[in-house]
């Protein structure tokens, strides 16, 4: 399971009894873990059968039964909860973020931070998630509607070029580098047979150039935390005092984490830092995988600097006549088009112009010859429609509309479909038969 060169460095730094300990640990069933959305709901269906436990460091985080498989439910369609290891539900808790702010998530993807963070914001604000990987950008954008996200724009751009961008602009920024990824090598096996101390090296460099783009951003007065998922020195601690060294107006922010174990200057020789005040996420010491955060604070106390805001767009006919019938209210925000598809942004949304989007807000839907056609990204973030029909997650309606097929009901028009009262998608009803229109893409049979 663990490279011989990492067994090594990690005997060196540890001794011989709590590399013992490490490795005992490695051999317990990995904890599996969940986070509940609450911009879905505050009062979820029962989810008694999945055993949770409570995440210490993580509000609405739960370790499950991993025999239970809650992936595979109608719930996790429905965005009830994302499946998260517990350890990485810490770096979004340690940025402290708060209703109205506007926040960054740089290295974004697949989305768990992002819609952690999402969920703090509580819809007001702005939450801008970028991916540098095209494909995975698709896969962040994808997780982000499943969570009822309304307020992100999520990007496919460099670090750099969001810096010369962004100057000054965000009130928090996550920085979750891109690493070796030590502390995931139980659970991906690729993590381990590429690992290398030449892969850490370059880890380390790159780190390090994220986060100087990452400090230009973050206004006077504002929080970074900076975390990966594995143990290796230089890609931690090491990372963080150079950073330092480099940028005199940050510092370490000291946080009350009991959960967690401090960082470890001494292995980088860096005793002045501050680094004690970092923190080390061991899998013997808690019930989690390997992940390192540290907490920096730029000096000052400025006001970030704004940016041209996207141009807003008349609300076409088509749109208000189906807010009409379906009686829907929606956030506070500004209108854009991108051809046919409508999307509603938050009022502070910057000008897209020169920037690779993939979503920008909530996507309403299309504006087609004389109609209009709700998003599927639209059910999933309504909470009440005035026309609606709602299923138990173990009925067969549920099961037939998951896998494409009609249902029988008496609504008429656009129908808003639940489960156990969370939105799950759109039906359209005409003389007792409801017509699918749950995506082709998500589409699949239940067992």
């Amino acid at each position: 399971m663990f490279p011989e060169g990492f067994l090594k460095r990690l005997n060196d730094q540890l001794g011989q009894e709590e590399l013992a300990q490490f490795l005992a640990a490695a051999e317990h069933p990995r904890w599996v873990a969940l986070r509940i959305n609450k911009l879905k709901t505050h009062t979820p269906p029962s989810l008694d059968a999945l055993a949770l436990t409570p995440v210490p460091w993580a509000e609405q985080g739960y370790y499950y039964d991993p025999n239970t498989r809650p992936g595979l439910s109608p719930y996790h369609e429905a965005g009830l909860y994302y499946l998260q290891e517990a350890s990485a539900m810490a770096p979004a808790g340690l940025l402290d973020v708060q209703p109205g702010m506007r926040v960054l998530d740089l290295c974004a993807a697949p989305g768990g931070k992002s819609s952690q963070l999402a969920a703090q914001l509580d819809g007001k604000g702005l939450l801008v998630s970028n991916e540098i990987e095209p494909k995975r950008a698709v896969i962040l954008s994808r997780n982000l509607e499943r969570m009822a996200v309304a307020n992100s724009l999520v990007l496919n751009e460099h670090p750099r070029k969001l810096a010369d961008r962004f100057q000054e602009y965000f009130d928090r920024i996550l920085v979750d580098a891109p690493c070796s990824g030590e502390g995931m090598f139980r659970k991906e096996e690729a993590a381990s047979t590429d690992w290398s101390m030449e892969t850490v090296q370059m880890c380390a460099h790159r780190q390090g150039e994220i986060l100087h783009s990452a400090a230009q951003m973050l206004r006077p007065g504002g929080r970074l935390v900076y975390s990966t998922c594995t143990f290796a020195p230089e890609e931690n601690e090491g990372v963080i005092a150079a950073f330092l060294q480099s940028h005199p107006d940050f510092t370490l922010v000291q946080v009350d984490a009991p959960w967690f174990s401090p960082g470890r200057p001494d292995w980088v020789d860096a005793p002045d830092c501050g680094l004690e005040h970092t923190f080390r996420l061991w899998p013997h010491h808690l019930h989690g995988e390997g992940h390192f955060a540290a907490v920096l604070e730029r000096a000052g106390d400025g006001v970030a600097q704004d940016q041209p805001l996207e141009a807003g767009f008349p609300c076409p006919k088509e749109f208000t006549e189906f807010c009409s019938a379906t009686r829907i209210s929606l956030p506070k925000g500004r209108l854009i088009s991108f051809g046919k598809n409508l999307w509603l942004v938050p009022e502070e949304m910057p000008s897209l112009k020169g920037l690779k989007v993939l979503r920008a807000g909530l996507e309403l839907g299309q504006l087609l010859k004389n109609r209009f056609e709700p998003s599927h990204a639209l059910a999933l973030w309504l909470k009440e429609a005035a026309s609606q029909v709602d299923y138990p997650v173990d009925s067969p309606e549920i099961a037939a509309y998951l896998s494409g097929n009609t249902i029988s009901g008496p609504q008429t028009g656009w129908t808003l479909l639940k489960v156990d009262g969370l939105s799950l998608g759109w039906v359209k009803g005409s003389n007792g038969v409801l017509k699918n229109h749950f995506p082709k893409g998500l589409r699949r049979t239940l067992r």
